[in-house]
């Protein structure tokens, strides 16, 4: 008699305690299919499928845009400069003594006087507009993006040379190679006493250059400083000074410095300024991507909606023999709480990892399944760029999880206020 009495001390107030060993066992056997309940089974099997698709396929997506966000930032910033010094009120011919300036403010990398200017390139083959660009020997060999990326001749001798580099689509657009020569026009040439004459010259090709961008590589034209200031009709003069700079990302207090330091009027103006609409559309597309996709994984909730009401509908009578054994309020709820919950959290993982692995080797994965599908003719880069960040992979597993489990709360709810002698009457 004492021992049951301690026994019965011992138990706890409220029956088993939560998340009870029965509870985990019940809830796992309402997900294994059986000939009569195989239709709810068979929506079990949609949600699981419907929340691992729906999770990797965000997974995949936001990593495409993170890498096409990152690639087309290191191209675009590689190639051209982080801050842009033009000249006000009077011509910019101190440039050399302003770049030497600048080339001492703390957080600057290099200052590179430019003359710039667009012009139609041309050969028997073809013709193109172009962005030609006057710059020094010393400076091109320190913008990286250009100078590492060499695929024919070299830049060896480059101020004396009179020849120019140009980008490797633009010579398969015209067939041109090194030692060939390409015609360029600049329409606002030198003033006469009947208006502007065309400047006209043929270039040879002494360099070619593959930056990875098909748009650079397709318009841009470099040029000798000093060739660039003839054929532009601009002795002596530049007309930007680009600026690189160690931290694109924070530039605001070096460009009022950068401004200080330049001695004379001028107009500054940054990356984020001249890429605003580019940048800023990628930004809406990505957000309006991650809500589209997300209603992917809302539906795969909707569905574990579905399937636990028509289990708790089939399930009344063990329910009702469940509570008349002693099984608590709390307990039934939990145990459908396990069974939806379980197809959540299991989908949400397997699709984190086919997500993951599958955005990791997208670009290997899309040359062996789909090689023609990426043109660089009609996009600004030449390969899919994914780039995989932790911190949207856990908003992704923590959004679908959350979905889940409020998917289920309902059905639960239902199953726990069942009535048993409502649900016995007829047995």
């Amino acid at each position: 008699m004492d021992a049951i009495d301690s026994t019965v001390k011992q138990a706890p107030p409220g029956g088993a305690r939560a998340f009870a060993p029965f509870e985990w066992m019940l809830s796992l056997r309402y997900l294994r299919a059986r000939r009569k309940e195989g239709f709810i089974s068979v929506i079990a099997g949609f949600s699981f499928v419907g929340i691992m698709l729906g999770v990797a396929t965000l997974i995949v997506v936001m990593s495409v845009m993170n890498g096409f966000r990152t690639e087309l930032i290191s191209k675009i910033l590689g190639i051209n400069g982080h801050i842009f010094v033009q000249a006000y009120e009077t011509p910019f011919t101190d440039y050399a003594a302003v770049a030497d300036r600048i080339n001492a403010v703390p957080g600057v990398v290099i200052a590179i006087p430019m003359v710039e200017g667009q012009a139609l390139a041309s050969t028997p083959s073809g013709s193109n507009g172009v962005l030609v660009r006057g710059i020094r020997e010393k400076d091109i060999r320190r913008v990286h993006a250009i100078a590492d990326n060499v695929r024919q001749g070299s830049f060896d001798g480059f101020d004396d040379s009179a020849a120019i580099a140009v980008g490797i689509r633009l010579a398969t657009q015209l067939n041109a190679h090194v030692g060939d020569s390409i015609t360029l026009l600049n329409p606002h040439g030198a003033a006469t006493p009947m208006g502007r004459k065309p400047n006209i010259k043929a270039y040879p090709v002494n360099t070619v250059f593959e930056v990875g961008m098909s748009e650079f590589d397709s318009s841009f034209v470099y040029m000798p400083f000093s060739e660039a200031e003839a054929f532009f009709d601009k002795p002596g003069e530049a007309t930007v000074i680009e600026v690189y700079v160690k931290d694109p990302d924070n530039i605001d207090g070096i460009k009022a410095e950068i401004e200080k330091t330049a001695g004379r009027p001028v107009i500054l103006s940054d990356w984020r300024l001249r890429n605003r609409t580019f940048f800023g559309a990628l930004a809406v597309e990505r957000n309006v991507m991650f809500l589209i996709l997300t209603l992917i994984v809302l539906v795969a909730a909707l569905n574990i909606v579905s399937g636990l009401i028509m289990l708790v509908k089939d399930k009344a009578h063990d329910i009702a023999i469940l509570r008349t054994m002693g099984a608590t309020r709390g307990a039934i709820m939990r145990i459908f709480l396990i069974t939806g919950a379980s197809i959540g959290v299991v989908g949400t993982l397997a699709g984190c990892l086919l997500g993951v692995v599958f955005a990791l080797n997208l670009e290997t994965i899309r040359k062996a399944l789909f090689p023609n599908t990426f043109p660089p003719e009609l996009y600004f880069l030449s390969r899919l760029p994914s780039e995989v960040r932790l911190s949207d992979v856990l908003i992704i597993v923590a959004m679908a999880l959350t979905l889940s489990l409020l998917a289920t709360l309902y059905p639960a709810w239902r199953a726990a206020k069942l009535d048993p002698v409502e649900a016995l009457r007829y047995e």
